[in-house]
């Protein structure tokens, strides 16, 4: 399926979903409340404002790819959409921190498995694509491993010690986390789906570091800015027609 076959079947006035997890629903760590809050100016809504035609988000705070299957047909199909942004894989590769904090000799599993997160992602772009709808797939903003481990630990030092028993160090997170999103760029390759790597967009600046909240994970305003600089190059390369004006 080559890119002008994908932008022919797309009206002027068309529908996009942003589906995904909390990193599409625009969440970010407020600094100053010191807790999760919406964003207003995310990627999304950046994003509305250059389109024709209409933008649901049907992302969802803390959702992994299995959850997010099983709000398929009521978040995502009954819009009926020409396109679908798809973005999972966050929630998917986490641990419950807890739990390993509390005891890191146990066995713990992430809330997927990659193999099987790569099964679902793969099935899921197939479906849609039978449905005569455009599957984008979203590749993963990379964590900050430090901030990261200081929020799953919530500032103890046992815990730390804790859950670096379990992982082994700092870094390990930051591989694991790659691991899902390797794995989001081979169901690309493998079903020719459309991909947008905003993952490299963050490795290509100074620190990306500076992109993203205190919790180590979701991205900031900055990185909101980004996200929604990269969707909207990938836009003016491959669907031009569908831009309210020609140079956002």
């Amino acid at each position: 399926m080559d890119i002008q076959r994908d932008a022919e079947k797309i009206k002027d006035r068309f529908t996009i979903v942003v589906y995904g997890d909390s990193i599409s629903r625009g969440i970010i760590f407020d600094d100053i409340k010191q807790k999760h809050a919406l964003l207003l100016e995310n990627f999304s809504n950046i994003v509305r404002e250059h389109l024709k035609g209409v933008v649901y988000n049907a992302a969802k705070f803390g959702s992994t790819l299995v959850e997010g299957l099983q709000r398929l047909q009521n978040d995502v199909l009954r819009r009926q959409p020409d396109i679908v942004l798809i973005e999972f894989g966050g929630n998917d590769c986490d641990y419950h921190w807890d739990e390993i904090a509390a005891d890191p000799s146990r066995e713990f599993h992430p809330n997927t498995e990659c193999a099987k997160f790569h099964e679902l992602l793969s099935g899921l772009v197939i479906k849609l694509r039978r449905l005569d709808i455009v599957p984008v797939l979203v590749s993963l903003p990379p964590l900050d491993p430090d901030k990261y481990l200081k929020w799953i630990s919530h500032n103890s030092d046992q815990a730390k010690q804790n859950i670096l028993q379990f992982i082994g160090s700092a870094s390990h997170i930051y591989s694991w986390h790659e691991r899902y999103n390797a794995a989001v760029l081979r169901v690309a390759e493998e079903t020719k789906t459309r991909l947008i790597d905003i993952r490299s967009a963050f490795l290509e600046t100074d620190d990306y570091t500076k992109l993203i909240c205190d919790d180590g994970i979701h991205p900031n305003k900055d990185g909101h800015k980004v996200i929604a600089d990269k969707i909207l190059q990938y836009i003016r390369a491959n669907y031009v027609q569908l831009l309210a004006t020609p140079h956002p």
